[in-house]
């Protein structure tokens, strides 16, 4: 029986971007033709020292995210902790004791089982492993090189970290970092089966016809909602709306097309809202016909009657009730009250040129103006 124990591992990362002015090699950028300075992400497990090197042009929350997701998979696993740098990309609103994340980057962890400790603000000493590993990599593999892409720089880094700094001894544990990954690898975390889904997110406020806008394409959300502001979260299939503050799921929708609404059986109301009501009342003011063509918009547009009305008293506005009345006579006749023929219809009637009057009370003769003229000049 072997009295051999294996070593206490901690499995921690360290993870930070290097400064935006990288002195490694310049690699072409593509959209201009010359060379230029990237960023460099690192990542550092805490035990064996195992570093995986990035490049990337440019920095933002979904790459910052996705950057991780690619050391996870270089690595075969998650650590369970991570402790970061309080970049933005990753950190909202530092704090040591509640430090509020980029919701984009919890979420891809979260999938990942990972759990984030941010470090203390300007302590460096908290992320030493992974800032020397950034000094490293700007002295050693890069220095005074150039790429014409930078996948060929990134193929370069890659073949560097293999052949000479996994084999290194390492100068503070005195052993070599490929023999130490070997050892903590297998305290990893398994890789999930699939990979984080990807999303943008952001605030809306909800409609008077209680939807949300995400990209010239509307989708309910539920009663109770209009005025107010919600999350949401979309990629190409799917449109989650979120609580604000409890960040619950309010309701979920397929993607639509721009323009088109998504709503849900249990959104459409059951009765009229006081607001439309009112906005009926304003139409039916404006004219006997123009009430008569926002009625029937309430009866068969549904949820979506709010915003064609509001499009109907938009004409009335600009176009004058007088035309906007007959326009709706018109439509009323041709058997299409709605808002789109409407303003068509609005588009491309012309007004008629108004006649030049000759005589007004307002315009004086032409002899008063000759003898003001002449009294002027003769008291001068």
């Amino acid at each position: 029986m072997s009295s051999w124990e294996p070593p206490r591992i901690s499995v921690r990362e360290k993870s930070t971007f290097g400064d935006r002015s990288f002195q490694g090699g310049l690699p072409r950028d593509p959209a201009s033709g010359k060379f230029k300075r990237t960023r460099l992400f690192v990542l550092t497990l805490g035990y064996s020292r195992k570093s995986v090197r990035l490049l990337t042009w440019r920095s933002s929350s979904q790459q910052w995210a996705a950057l991780h997701e690619e050391a996870f998979r270089r690595l075969g696993g998650t650590p369970r902790v991570i402790v970061l740098d309080n970049l933005r990309e990753g950190v909202r609103k530092p704090d040591v004791h509640d430090a509020q994340l980029n919701p984009l980057y919890r979420e891809v962890l979260a999938h990942y089982g990972v759990v984030a400790l941010p470090c203390r603000v300007r302590d460096p000493d908290r992320k030493g492993k992974v800032e020397s590993g950034i000094g490293h990599t700007q002295r050693t593999p890069l220095k005074g090189l150039r790429f014409e892409t930078l996948e060929a720089a990134q193929a370069y880094l890659d073949q560097w970290e293999v052949r000479w700094a996994d084999t290194r001894i390492h100068g503070t544990t005195k052993r070599q970092v490929s023999v130490m990954f070997a050892e903590e690898r297998p305290h990893l975390q398994p890789l999930p089966l699939e990979p984080f889904r990807y999303y943008r997110h952001g605030t809306r406020v909800v409609h008077l016809d209680g939807c949300v806008e995400v990209e010239a394409a509307y989708y309910s959300v539920p009663p109770g909602w209009i005025g107010h502001q919600v999350v949401v979260q979309w990629d190409d299939l799917h449109v989650r709306v979120l609580d604000p503050k409890t960040s619950g799921l309010l309701r979920e929708h397929l993607r639509a097309r721009r323009g088109h609404h998504q709503v849900a059986d249990v959104d459409r109301p059951a009765r009229t809202p006081a607001k439309t009501l009112a906005l009926l009342d304003v139409a039916r003011k404006a004219g006997p016909s123009i009430g008569a063509v926002c009625d029937h918009i309430h009866r068969t547009e549904g949820v979506l009657a709010p915003r064609r009305i509001l499009g109907v008293l938009a004409l009335a506005r600009k176009h004058g009730p007088a035309l906007t009345e007959d326009a709706a006579h018109f439509a009323l006749e041709a058997g299409a009250p709605s808002y789109r023929f409407l303003r068509r219809y609005l588009e491309r009637v012309k007004l008629p040129a108004a006649a030049l009057k000759q005589i007004d009370p307002l315009i004086r003769h032409l002899t008063a103006y000759r003898t003001l003229i002449e009294q002027r000049a003769a008291a001068s």
